[in-house]
């Protein structure tokens, strides 16, 4: 008995730890910041920090919900360069008309993936990486060389403020608080969770299997969408060469340490946000203190492999 009691409370120990690592891991490292990096704490350091995480935050949601259902979409960052890449061809319309273009683009986009993945049953991996090829030739034919964006709108979407806080990070704010409340209060929420646990149950159970597949890859196209518009905007250029390049490396990265199992039947928001933080901050860290940005990628490359082995190894604890 007392061997089982231990045994369960070390358990216990290991998974709290599992569940918020994430967490203890970007406090600790900002506290390391404070002490060790000259002017962190400054307005202009942690207003360039959210900015440049925004975008990342948005598309990984996008991708948690996509992993929640136990699929994946690698097709993010190439639909973040379409979106980018319509925007100077339809800035005529004005600032509106081009936005609302260049997300429909999105949505479009993870329409063909929800189908392909909940209608016509090609596995994920397979349908986003045709996806992710196809639409970057899209992107180019489209856009072909880098053009610059000068809509005051656009401009403005990218670079202004309320009340001194990005209009890119109350979008990302915002989103995160919309996509929270639909995971957690909404129908289609515990019908996604149901369907990356075991889809054949939720079949069974009467649950629109296909529906919810499809949804949840047309919002993923969606808030990849909207992140391309925001750097678009942001750097006041459309680059469909390299804009969105390893976004999804980033989602993914951003959602697995943030504590979303690979398996599906969990979408952790707050731990995706806390992910994307986290990996913006080492990135941030290397840089201030003069370390290549090659030693960056193969940090985040040994925290995604180390972040996926804790993963699997919570799920050997529960099955077992």
């Amino acid at each position: 008995m007392a061997e089982r009691s231990e045994r369960s409370g070390t358990r216990f120990d290991i998974d709290w730890v599992r569940r918020n690592g994430v967490f203890v891991a970007l406090g600790l490292l900002l506290l390391a910041n404070v002490f060790l990096t000259d002017n962190f704490v400054s307005t202009g350091t942690l207003r360039l920090q959210l900015v440049q995480v925004a975008p990342v935050v948005i598309v990984a949601l996008g991708m948690a919900l996509v992993i929640g259902t136990e699929g994946i979409d690698l097709s993010v960052g190439a639909v973040m360069a379409l979106a980018a890449a319509l925007i100077p061809l339809y800035v005529g319309y004005g600032s509106v008309g081009a936005i609302v273009i260049g997300l429909v683009a999105g949505a479009v986009v993870g329409l063909i993936a929800g189908v392909l993945v909940g209608v016509v049953g090609v596995q994920p991996i397979v349908a986003t990486l045709g996806l992710m090829v196809a639409i970057r030739g899209v992107a180019n034919l489209f856009g072909g060389e880098i053009k610059s964006i000068r809509e005051p709108g656009l401009v403005s979407l990218g670079t202004g403020d309320v009340v001194g806080v990005p209009y890119v990070v109350v979008i990302a704010a915002v989103v995160s608080l919309a996509v929270w409340l639909v995971v957690r209060r909404s129908t289609y929420g515990r019908q996604l969770v149901a369907v990356g646990g075991n889809k054949l149950a939720a079949r069974l159970a009467g649950l629109p299997v296909r529906r919810v597949l499809v949804t949840t890859y047309v919002v993923s196209g969606l808030l990849a969408a909207m992140a391309g518009i925001l750097l678009a905007a942001r750097s006041q250029a459309s680059d469909p060469t390299k804009l969105g390049q390893l976004m999804e490396l980033s989602a993914i990265t951003a959602v697995v340490i943030g504590g979303t199992p690979l398996s599906g039947g969990q979408v952790r928001i707050l731990g995706t946000i806390a992910g994307a933080l986290l990996m913006q901050l080492i990135t941030a860290t290397l840089i201030f203190h003069d370390i290549p940005d090659s030693t960056a990628q193969i940090v985040q490359a040994v925290i995604v492999i180390v972040a996926v082995y804790v993963q699997l190894g919570r799920g050997k604890a529960r099955r077992s």
